[in-house]
């Protein structure tokens, strides 16, 4: 069982973020959230805004999860997520961050929704 005090300002143990903070050239690096790895906003060369979360799930059993959500007016629409993928790893995972900001960088959110990168 995972001990937390609330009020702490520490994270439950084993649940910490990325030890570094990811920088992705042309990707606004976003506030990151209890269980992030990193989080970005993209921009598609046609304009459309998305944001890549990578989170450390294990404490669900679903590994390394990095999401792909829209956004709209710097809102991140999480129920209206784009895909997600699972990797087994912290560094697969970051990996995978940086692979799915370049190509929605590089207008193939697309291929992104149909699963054809990863």
């Amino acid at each position: 069982m995972i001990e937390y005090e609330p009020g702490s300002n520490d994270q439950p143990q084993g649940l910490s973020a990325y030890d570094q903070e990811l920088e992705i050239v042309g990707a606004n690096p976003m506030r990151l959230q209890t269980l992030d790895l990193a989080r970005h906003s993209v921009a598609a060369p046609d304009g459309t805004r998305v944001v890549i979360a990578t989170i450390n799930d294990t404490h669900m059993n679903r590994g390394y999860v990095t999401a792909v959500y829209p956004q709209q007016n710097n809102l991140t629409l999480l129920r209206l997520m784009i895909k997600d993928f699972r990797s087994e790893t912290a560094e697969d995972a970051v990996d995978l961050h940086v692979r799915l900001t370049e190509a929605v960088q590089q207008g193939k959110l697309d291929a992104i929704r149909q699963g054809q990168i990863h």
